[in-house]
């Protein structure tokens, strides 16, 4: 198994982050679920109970700089050591409208709250891992082309700022022993698609997507588990600040 005894702290219970919690339980990883509501950590303890594996949950605010501190040190205290440290946050976006037409509080609320949870969540994992000389802190998401034929909000601008905060701190903490990498999808179809049921609309935009890819085929939340996977593992200890790309080409690495 890939991350046998790896300590882990998930923070995000929506269907990825519950999907990367499930993979972790069976790659051999003792992983912490965090997220601000109680659902979806009741859907992640069925799901991986039903898969046969535990998961231990919290219900906290990933914003919240004090309790996720003191989050993290009861983790430490109880497992002497944290491996991984994955922000699957939501950012609360807002899309619709062009840029120059959106109040600046909707544009700004997406960026805000991916900079921040990624540093609430990040700070308290790099002190612990500084002692231990490793360590792994993901994101998930990743930068991608503008987008020309919706009005995307500041979502785009959210995923440059947390892109810019990843190469920065994969600068600073390469010589602490810790990577800092970002697991890159242009989305999630089943996610996407998700409220839409078989309806037409719902295929619809499941063949849009679809076809925006090079190889002409979705991410499935298995997809996920799998980047997931090897973005924590040893098996990548040679990469950092750098983006996994698994957006099936639909965007192509430019840098």
């Amino acid at each position: 198994m890939l991350l046998q005894d790896k300590i882990a702290i998930v923070y995000g219970a929506g269907a990825v982050g519950r999907a990367i919690a499930r993979r972790y339980v069976r790659e051999g990883a003792t992983v912490h679920l965090v997220n601000r509501s109680q659902p979806g950590l009741d859907k992640a303890v069925a799901e991986i109970t039903a898969d046969g594996g535990t998961v231990s949950t919290a219900e906290l605010d990933a914003t919240d700089e004090a309790a996720v501190a003191a989050y993290v040190d009861e983790v430490v205290a109880q497992h002497g050591r944290l491996d991984i440290s994955f922000n699957v946050i939501g950012v609360d976006d807002v899309q619709g409208t062009p840029l120059a037409e959106m109040p600046i509080a909707d544009i700004m609320k997406p960026i805000e709250k991916a900079v921040r949870t990624q540093l609430v969540t990040s700070q308290p994992a790099i002190k612990q891992m500084r002692t231990q000389h490793s360590g792994v802190i993901l994101n998930f998401g990743g930068i991608g082309e503008p987008v020309k034929d919706y009005s995307i909000g500041g979502f785009q601008v959210a995923l440059a700022a947390t892109d810019a905060l990843r190469r920065q701190l994969a600068t600073e903490l390469g010589v602490d022993g810790i990577r800092v990498n970002t697991v890159q999808t242009s989305g999630v179809v089943q996610s996407v698609v998700e409220g839409y049921g078989d309806s037409p609309e719902g295929q619809e935009i499941r063949k849009m997507l679809i076809d925006s890819t090079v190889l002409k085929h979705e991410t499935s939340y298995e997809d996920v588990g799998d980047a997931a996977t090897l973005a924590a593992s040893d098996l990548t200890r040679t990469m950092t600040g750098a983006a996994l790309n698994m957006t099936c080409g639909s965007t192509l690495d430019w840098r």
